[in-house]
């Protein structure tokens, strides 16, 4: 039988941290249980080759509140959450990762700015205990996030969030786009974002899964993550833009060359002609791209399932509000 829904749930991926989980319970249980939250715990084992299934199994065993799915493989981290976050029954929902670094105790003041109103609070590790080929290329992943987004969050990847559960809910992760849940929230509706410093602590057990080509994955989905934010459901925009652009400077180089060969200066050979030619050719083909995207995301543009409302007073309510105004002046 199922237990009632809790207030908290705690979604946790992990990979080989089979040494730092018995401790993360311990920490998790201090932080939470003197608030007087209920809460439950999904540890997500993303294909781990050491014993932390088993590690998993028992912290089950011997506390209910601590639940596990383990993936036949690893899928990554935004597949783990994508799970976590579609089990976890709480009203709100928070991120940690497993390897000790995050401390679950900064989790009841991020509830308490929840509460206040926050959609979205996110973790600033202000001090960090990670090297320096960690630390540098998380600065300037941060900071030209930061510029692009408009968000103005120090660490957009920082493993220790919370967020209210229509947020999780109505956020889609997929690939390496955990490091830009804030961005897709803000383009869902929910603008509320806030950060909070935390403490961040040295890894005490296993190894770092960070490495070069997960930062160039990372810029990678940057990319994605603004177009499909930006011209995801209006691709003629940006694919009409570029090629007006490209049509018109197509368009000025070869009117300037027709008005020279009227005037007896051959153009054949020079590459400008074949320049402006192709930059036509191209403006054409951008303006067929914009064209059939526009044609793929119609049928999407014209459903309302995926418009997320924050509040909904029906006629109902209004009638039922005037009646009740109007039995006050009465009395």
């Amino acid at each position: 039988m199922q237990s009632p829904a809790p207030d908290l749930s705690l979604v946790i991926p992990l990979l080989n941290e089979a040494e730092s989980l018995p401790e993360l319970a311990e920490r998790i249980r201090a932080a939470i249980e003197p608030t007087g939250y209920a809460f439950e715990v999904w540890l997500i084992d993303d294909g781990s080759t050491d014993n932390s299934w088993e590690v998993v199994r028992q912290l089950h065993w011997d506390d209910p509140r601590f639940a596990g799915i383990q993936l036949r493989r690893n899928y990554g981290k935004s597949a783990a959450l994508a799970v976590g976050f579609e089990r976890a029954r709480g009203r709100y929902v928070a991120t940690l990762d497993a390897d000790l670094q995050d401390d679950p105790a900064e989790l009841p003041e991020m509830i308490e700015r929840l509460e206040a109103g926050a959609d979205l609070v996110s973790g600033w590790k202000q001090k960090r205990h990670d090297p320096l080929s960690k630390t540098i290329p998380s600065r300037f992943f941060n900071g030209v996030t930061r510029f692009v987004s408009g968000i103005p969050l120090h660490d957009f990847n920082s493993g220790i969030k919370a967020y209210h559960a229509e947020v999780v809910k109505n956020v889609h992760v997929y690939g390496e786009l955990h490091r830009y849940i804030p961005l897709l929230a803000k383009w869902e509706g929910y603008t509320r974002i806030e950060e909070q410093a935390v403490q961040h602590h040295p890894r005490q057990h296993g190894q770092t899964k960070f490495g070069i080509e997960r930062f160039i994955r990372g810029f990678l989905d940057l990319v994605t993550v603004v177009f499909v934010t930006r011209f995801g459901r209006r691709p003629m925009h940006l694919f009409g833009g570029l090629g007006t652009l490209s049509f018109i400077g197509g368009f000025a180089i070869s009117l300037y060359l027709s008005i020279g060969w009227w005037m007896g200066t051959p153009i054949q050979n020079r590459p400008l002609f074949h320049l402006g030619i192709m930059l036509v050719v191209l403006g054409v083909q951008l303006f067929l791209a914009g064209f059939l995207g526009e044609m793929i995301v119609r049928p999407q543009m014209e459903r309302t399932d995926d418009v997320h409302l924050r509040e909904t007073l029906e006629p109902g309510e209004a009638v039922a509000a005037e009646e009740e105004a109007a039995y006050q002046r009465r009395a």
